[in-house]
Formats: C-alpha cells, sequence, structure tokens
C-alpha cells in the first residue's frame, strides 16, 4: 500500500511539473523575444544561418532597386495623368508611388551593412521614419482628394491612363508579394511595410479603371474616384500611426544595444 501511493505521489508530481513546463513555454518565449530586443537584436537572428542571412539580405536589396526604378517611372506616368485628366486616384497612387520610392530607400539603407542584418535598432528606426513619412503622404492624398470631391472633378479615361493603371497594379502587386516573403523570413517590419505600401499601390492602380468604368456606366457615381482617394488616404495614415506607436518605444529600448551581427 504504501508503494502503491509512493508510485502515484511521484506520478501526480510528475504530471504537475510537465504540467508547468507546458504552460511555462509560452512565457519562456515571449521572455525570449524580450531579451533580443533587448540585445538589439531581430528575432531572425535565431532563425537564419549567417549565409541564409546574407542572402536574403542581398535578395532584398535587389528587390528594393527594382522598386526604386519601377515605382519612380510610374510616379511620373501617374502625376502626367492626374495632371491631364484631374484624377484624385491617379493623384493618390502617384503620391504612394513616391512614397514607395521613398520606403524602399529606406529599406537600402537598413540592408546596406551586412554586419546588420540583424540589428533590432536599424530596423526600428527605419520603421519609424516610413511612420512619419506615412502620416505625410496621407495628409496629402486626403486633402486631393477631399478638394476634388468639392469641385465635382470628373474622372476620365484614355489608351494611357488605362495603361499606366494596368502596369501600376500588376507590378506593383508583384512587388508587394515579394516584399512580404522576404520580410517574413527576415522578421523584418520594415520590408513589410514596404510591402504594404506597394500593396497599395496596386489597389490605387485598378481603382482608377475600376472609378473610370463606372462612371462610363452610371455618371451619377462621380464621386467614386475622391472617395477611394480618401479611403486609401486614411489607410495609410491610421497604418502610420499604428507603426509609431509600435516603434517609436523599441527604438528607446534598444538606443544602447546596437550590436551587429
Amino acid at each position: 500500500m504504501k508503494h502503491t501511493v509512493f508510485v502515484i505521489t511521484i506520478l501526480s508530481l510528475s504530471l504537475f511539473f510537465l504540467g508547468s513546463k507546458s504552460m511555462e513555454s509560452p512565457r519562456r518565449n515571449a521572455t525570449m523575444m524580450k531579451q533580443l530586443i533587448v540585445k538589439g537584436l531581430l528575432e531572425s537572428s535565431t532563425r537564419l544561418k549567417p549565409h541564409e542571412a546574407q542572402n536574403y539580405r542581398k535578395k532584398a536589396l535587389w528587390v528594393s532597386w527594382f522598386s526604386i526604378i519601377v515605382t519612380l517611372a510610374l510616379a511620373v506616368a501617374a502625376f502626367t495623368v492626374s495632371v491631364m485628366r484631374y484624377s484624385a486616384s491617379a493623384f493618390g497612387f502617384a503620391f504612394d508611388a513616391i512614397l514607395d520610392v521613398l520606403s524602399s530607400a529606406i529599406v537600402l539603407w537598413r540592408y546596406s551593412n551586412a554586419a546588420a542584418v540583424h540589428s533590432a535598432h536599424r530596423e526600428y528606426i527605419a520603421c519609424v521614419i516610413l511612420g512619419v513619412i506615412f502620416l505625410l503622404s496621407s495628409v496629402c492624398i486626403v486633402v486631393k482628394a477631399i478638394h476634388d470631391l468639392s469641385t465635382k472633378l470628373l474622372p476620365e479615361v484614355d489608351d494611357f491612363l488605362f495603361s499606366v493603371s494596368i502596369l501600376s497594379g500588376i507590378l506593383c502587386s508583384i512587388l508587394a508579394v515579394l516584399k512580404f516573403m522576404l520580410g517574413k523570413v527576415l522578421t523584418s517590419r520594415a520590408l513589410i511595410t514596404d510591402g504594404f505600401n506597394s500593396l497599395v499601390g496596386g489597389v490605387m492602380g485598378f481603382s482608377i479603371l475600376l472609378s473610370a468604368e463606372v462612371f462610363k456606366h452610371n455618371s451619377a457615381v462621380w464621386y467614386l474616384d475622391g472617395s477611394i482617394g480618401v479611403l486609401i488616404g486614411l489607410t495609410i495614415f491610421a497604418y502610420g500611426v499604428k507603426l509609431l506607436i509600435d516603434m517609436v518605444p523599441r527604438v528607446r529600448q534598444t538606443r544602447h544595444y546596437e550590436m551587429f551581427e
């Protein structure tokens, strides 16, 4: 009987110990993430081998350069369409394309130093700069769209506008997917934010076609172009605010720990 009680006691203690371990594992993961932040390292430092990290860093640089070239060309074309056709969506896309150029340039700076591929401090600084740019650009987009709504500017479409919209929608969507994939692997909020911006550019490109096509069949819906501009501007503003709220405290946490790989 004593042996039975002893065995049951041992089993009970073992189950309690295992249960405690399983409940502590999420806490340990959270603690590990806090330790990485304090040490100035991203989570990718525990996932990628040095040569893998450098390989993905180079891919991020190539994608950023390609994004700058493509979006700069699209920005010039979209600004031309905006001036010629008084399109709020075209202006919004052009402004977002300029934002995409700037955000890709920030990503270039973020990964320009091979030793800083896992640097949390460098990552968070890049995100704060992106957040500020998002806020400024969103204000400009919303003001322009509201002005066009108040003056009842009607959307128009031609072959040039159609070509720019199709190209921007397709290319920006492809860039967004590539940036999201690289951002996930490198655990980079800056790359993911850059991808979000490219996605917005793709949506804007297709929205120009949508608003023009809807207006063509129903002239009473003239306000769709400006409304989409307002919606996109507010979305960018909300994302920028969220980015600053998340990243400003982390910049402060890691300012004394710029430890590179």
